[in-house]
């Protein structure tokens, strides 16, 4: 049987809309439409005139275009047009201006160095905003990765994460040092439940009165929320009590105390969704649209200057979400999962062949490492690893005995061969020789509290696990806590058969302008069909492709 074969679909008014205008032109400038239509939508620097020519429906960008009068007599009727877009127009041109940035995007910061030095360095020279994933890492390896980033993009934007702590504040409290003691301008906020003290004193340190009276805050928070509660907190001002405390204290002066009753914790609030990592899950449709009307609502309370932004994560991997998250109001949009499978991630090649190959149902939930006691979840992915169910299991125990005394012996032995392949008095034993260098109070504690013995044990494995997947132990595949989001496998779905479809071909900076390109061009599209207009499937699908074929990427630093 011979192989089906493609015609293009007629491109026709459904039902025909009258005319926007008139066009005028050589008329061997138009094109049919129906063949053409989507190169000239995808071609998004030029205009896009959708004419009734003498041969029918047909698509041009030259040409001049004048609203119809009665007395037209010449020129040709004009169905529809789409302006230029170029994918840096995309998102707010506040934010870019802020942060000096050629697009309103973001790469997120994935923990335990995923989001890597190479990673940032390459957003950077690609006019974009990357954040180093500095979660789960000690001190030193932070520091080196703040001088590796500067000597690496000069004054190009960068940022580190900044995450909560709740069981060990000091560590907060001294990466907040060292970010202050190296002008790191920029963090990203996550995992927090409300503010404390170390990032208020981030916030707010150096803040200052500059000319003209505009109150200048040298430090930008991005914060990633998903609960309504939460964002009220960064889109407020910091609160008195901390800043009290901070002055008592010696940090900031009774001055910069009052100053900072005039900006709000946050600048740029991102409206975290379904994503990979900590999540709640939350439906993009509904929180991005909640934030943005909280923002309007308290910005008529607080009149800041800037207005903060609300940006969008979770479930951004292709075009299509792209554009949905732009439309819906958000300042930027900030990716993770898909960076994670990216050559630039600082993760095993096995993971980011398991990404590359996972579908949209292949995530789950699992227990923390962090906050494993206070029962808070991250989604990780499912194929290919037992972690999820393992780590689950651990919970259950957790929940269900005071100690690890108090678990039945087949139930321990079974821990100890198949997920800690030691015996639980070895495992003690390490975790409390790493405590006694991290954090010795939960020494302290656990050996007071022996339920929190047990949870230190068990949040060694759901520590190591990522660990283990990020250096590709082989023999510990079964274990490996990747984090990850249902975008992973949307944008497999969209990458299939493209340059991009290979984990070895992936780069975060083309994935980035592909997205931002397919975007730009869904919008134009979109304007089309607003307009009356029927398109051909093709029209309103990009696919990637390399960095040079796409206009707004040629000659891009």
């Amino acid at each position: 049987m011979a192989p089906a074969v493609s015609v293009p679909q007629p491109v026709q008014p459904a039902p025909a809309p009258p005319f926007v205008g008139v066009w005028d032109g050589d008329p061997a400038a138009l094109q049919p439409a129906p063949q053409h239509i989507a190169r000239a939508i995808q071609d998004f620097t030029r205009p896009v005139y959708v004419v009734d020519g003498p041969a029918g429906l047909s698509v041009t960008s030259v040409g001049e275009i004048r609203c119809p009068t009665v007395s037209d007599a010449d020129g040709l009727p004009l169905r529809a047009v789409a302006l230029p877009l170029e994918p840096s127009a995309l998102g707010d041109p506040a934010f870019r201006a802020a942060h000096g940035v050629r697009y309103a995007y973001v790469a997120g910061a994935m923990a335990n160095g995923i989001a890597s030095v190479e990673l940032v360095v390459a957003m950077a020279e690609a006019g974009m905003v990357g954040f180093f994933g500095a979660a789960g890492l000690e001190l030193a390896e932070i520091e080196r990765a703040i001088h590796r980033i500067r000597d690496a993009v000069g004054e190009r934007p960068f940022g580190f994460n900044l995450i909560h702590s709740p069981h060990d504040p000091a560590l907060e409290d001294g990466t907040v040092d060292l970010y202050l003691r190296h002008g790191v301008e920029r963090v990203s906020a996550s995992a927090y439940l409300g503010l404390t003290l170390p990032l208020v004193r981030y916030r707010v340190s150096g803040i200052h009165r500059g000319a003209g009276g505009r109150v200048v805050v040298p430090n930008q928070v991005f914060a990633k929320v998903s609960r309504v509660e939460v964002a009220r907190h960064f889109l407020s001002p910091p609160p008195e009590k901390m800043l009290a405390v901070l002055v008592e204290q010696g940090h900031i002066s009774p001055e910069q105390a009052a100053l900072a009753g005039e900006i709000p914790m946050a600048e740029d609030i991102t409206a975290e969704a379904d994503s990979g990592g900590h999540t709640d899950n939350r439906p993009a449709l509904a929180l991005i649209p909640t934030l943005v009307a909280l923002r309007d609502e308290l910005q008529a309370v607080y009149g800041f200057v800037p207005t903060p932004r609300i940006g969008a994560a979770g479930g951004i991997a292709t075009p299509v979400s792209v554009t949905a998250a732009f439309a819906m109001g958000a300042a930027y949009v900030l990716t993770g999962s898909i960076n994670q499978a990216c050559v630039e991630a600082g993760t095993s090649p096995a993971v980011k062949q398991m990404l590359a190959e996972a579908g949209q149902a292949d995530v789950m939930m699992a227990p923390a490492a962090d906050m494993f006691e206070m029962g808070v979840q991250v989604q990780v992915l499912k194929r290919g690893t037992m972690f999820a169910l393992r780590a689950r299991k651990l919970y259950e125990l957790y929940r269900g005995y005071a100690s690890l005394e108090e678990i039945p012996a087949d139930v321990r032995a079974g821990l100890e061969r198949d997920y800690f392949r030691a015996s639980l008095d070895q495992v003690w034993a390490e975790t409390r020789a790493f405590f006694a260098r991290r954090d010795p109070a939960q020494i302290e504690r656990a050996e007071r509290d022996s339920r929190h013995r047990m949870a230190l044990v068990f949040r060694s494995y759901l520590g190591r696990s990522s660990n283990w997947a990020n250096l590709g132990e082989p023999s510990r595949k079964a274990d490996y806590q990747i984090w990850c989001g249902p975008a992973m496998g949307a944008f497999n779905e969209w990458a299939r058969g493209s340059i991009l479809e290979s984990a070895v071909e992936r780069r975060a900076p083309t994935i980035a302008i592909n997205l931002l390109a397919g975007a730009a061009s869904l919008s134009r599209a979109n304007a089309l069909r607003m307009q009356g207009l029927t398109l051909p499937p093709e029209a309103v699908q990009y696919r990637p492709r390399p960095r040079t074929e796409i206009p707004t990427a040629r000659g891009a630093t």
